[in-house]
């Protein structure tokens, strides 16, 4: 068939038997400015069985134009006979979309962007992946014969060893309010040289423009650098007053150009240009020009006939989750240069915590999503630290120590090798750990250090000392300028030099009265025989 032409070596991706896919039936959410080309395509491949709008006189409009029926959207994911989905909405509303429709067992096809945010587009790649089913993201020019043509003389090393392309998308059209011409024109853009190179870029420095609405981008360039020295650059307006879709790739043996503005015959060309080098200086030599021969075909149609072919074999998808994620993550790290105004490192940007530009990790350390590491703070090798951690400025924690989810600490602590605290754990400023119990300057003691742990939910005041060996109850409360030098009991309220328990505190860190009553919550205690407070539960 057709598609198998333009693919050559690569037929796996595109359907082999149309009539196992007209037994696929899929229903289209969005039909409004890119959304009727997917109707219209689905439709001509005798699949589409339902249309969804949030417009119902828009959504009726297009089911009589196709004879489907106009359906909300609880009604398509109820419906057994709906294999898959195409959503075509907002951008916004891609992520919800994908989760509702996974969820309800169907598979998907998403316009780009996969999501908003790579967080929420790796959740949808592992729903999908638990589910068996297939989630593919709507990068168009993948699909192009031109790109796909230009993709086997790359790798075919055609053009030698590359150095350099340069993509614009640039037009005079459709003025976005809701998303900026990076998120809106870019990815198709992105999507392609992220193939061409066959790797992440290293770092990227985004510049944009809002001219016609303030905070919407308009203009926008962005510069790629990849590790193996191959640079690529990108601009991107819907401003423009001439219609350039152009992607060029030059190597060390010659440059290939995909102008899809050109007609088919001239759709993709190879430059056999060469800058040798002569007596020592380098000499442009300008060789022929060939076209490279193409089968015709729509895009659109063979990005659809994909999707399909991959629901009835389970094939996998060329524009998958992953690819989708590769290119969110690249518009993420975009968003921070523009954000910073200066390059940026990608491997900084994909980070899912924050790192202030003064504070310091080694190599060796873990730290996962939500935490933020603030001014002048040094996080040493091996040290773990949970979710959602606030660590304040000129604090350092480790070697090798660990730190549970949802704790704060604040400003001017540190934390040793031994000292370990649980989940949600409060270090109040200028709170002290030690590790050893004799210390002197000329005497090595590392294979002295004590054992400190902090118990889930303690609180330790400013300028407390935990002198070191002793374990530190869960959700104890340490009184500010205290001294522990002995262990420390669940929910004790501890103050004083040596410190010392003068009641108890709730869950909540309410000091308790005599009825054991949380005055926050409510929650009910009482202290057992071994001198020990629990919680009271009525059952």
């Amino acid at each position: 068939m057709l598609i198998a032409l333009i693919l050559g070596a690569q037929p796996q991706f595109y359907p082999k038997d149309l009539n196992i896919m007209v037994k696929t039936k899929i229903a289209v959410i969005g039909c409004g400015y890119w959304g009727k080309n997917l109707v219209r395509n689905m439709s001509e491949l005798g699949v589409l069985v339902a249309v969804v709008d949030s417009s119902e006189q828009a959504a009726k409009a297009m089911a009589n134009t196709y004879n489907v029926s106009a359906l909300t959207i609880e009604e398509v994911l109820a419906d057994s006979e709906v294999d898959g989905v195409v959503i075509a909405s907002s951008a916004a509303t891609h992520a919800p979309l994908a989760e509702k429709a996974l969820r309800a067992g169907k598979h998907v096809f998403v316009e780009k962007p996969l999501a908003l945010s790579v967080a929420d587009a790796e959740s949808l790649a592992k729903l999908a992946a638990d589910k068996k089913l297939t989630l593919m993201v709507g990068h168009l020019l993948q699909y192009h014969p031109a790109f796909i043509a230009l993709l086997q003389e790359v790798r075919g090393g055609r053009i030698g060893e590359l150095q350099y392309a340069q993509s614009h998308r640039l037009s005079f059209g459709k003025i976005r309010t809701e998303e900026n011409v990076l998120w809106s024109f870019a990815p198709h853009d992105i999507s392609m040289l992220l193939a061409i190179a066959g790797e992440p870029p290293e770092k990227l420095l985004a510049n944009v423009t809002a001219q016609i609405t303030a905070g919407i981008a308009d203009i926008a360039t962005l510069h790629l650098d990849f590790a193996s020295g191959f640079r690529a650059h990108i601009m991107a307006s819907w401003l423009h007053p001439v219609k350039e879709h152009r992607l060029m790739v030059i190597g060390k043996k010659g440059a290939l150009v995909f102008d899809d503005s050109n007609p088919w015959e001239q759709k993709l060309m190879f430059y056999n240009n060469t800058v040798p080098m002569g007596n020592g200086v380098p000499v442009a030599q300008k060789g022929e020009s060939l076209a490279i021969p193409l089968a015709q075909a729509e895009p659109l149609r063979a990005e659809c006939e994909h999707f399909l072919n991959a629901i009835s074999s389970g094939s996998p998808v060329r524009t998958d989750a992953a690819e989708g994620i590769r290119v969110l993550e690249v518009l993420t790290a975009a968003e921070k240069s523009t954000k910073e105004q200066k390059a940026v490192k990608m491997s900084e940007a994909k980070k899912k915590y924050f790192v202030h530009e003064t504070a310091i990790v080694d190599d060796g350390c873990e730290i996962e999503e939500g935490s933020k590491i603030w001014h002048f703070s040094h996080i040493l090798s091996g040290t773990k630290i949970g979710k959602n951690v606030s660590v304040g400025q000129n604090v350092m924690i480790g070697p090798n120590v660990r730190v549970g989810d949802n704790c704060k600490i604040q400003n001017n602590v540190s934390l040793y090798k031994g000292v370990s605290l649980a989940d949600g754990v409060f270090c109040g400023p200028s709170c002290v750990f030690t590790n050893v119990n004799t210390p002197r300057s000329e005497v090595e003691r590392k294979d002295e250090f004590l054992d400190t742990p902090v118990g889930r939910g303690a609180t330790i005041g400013a300028n407390a000392t935990i002198v070191c060996g002793h374990k530190i109850g869960e959700y104890c409360l340490i009184g500010a300028g205290s001294v522990v030098t002995k262990d420390v009991k669940p929910h004790a309220l501890m103050v004083g030099n040596p410190a010392r328990q003068i009641g108890w505190v709730s869950h909540a860190g309410d000091k308790l009265g005599k009825d054991f009553v949380c005055p926050r919550e409510g929650r009910k205690y009482h202290e057992t025989k071994d001198g020990i407070l629990e919680e009271v539960i009525f059952r």
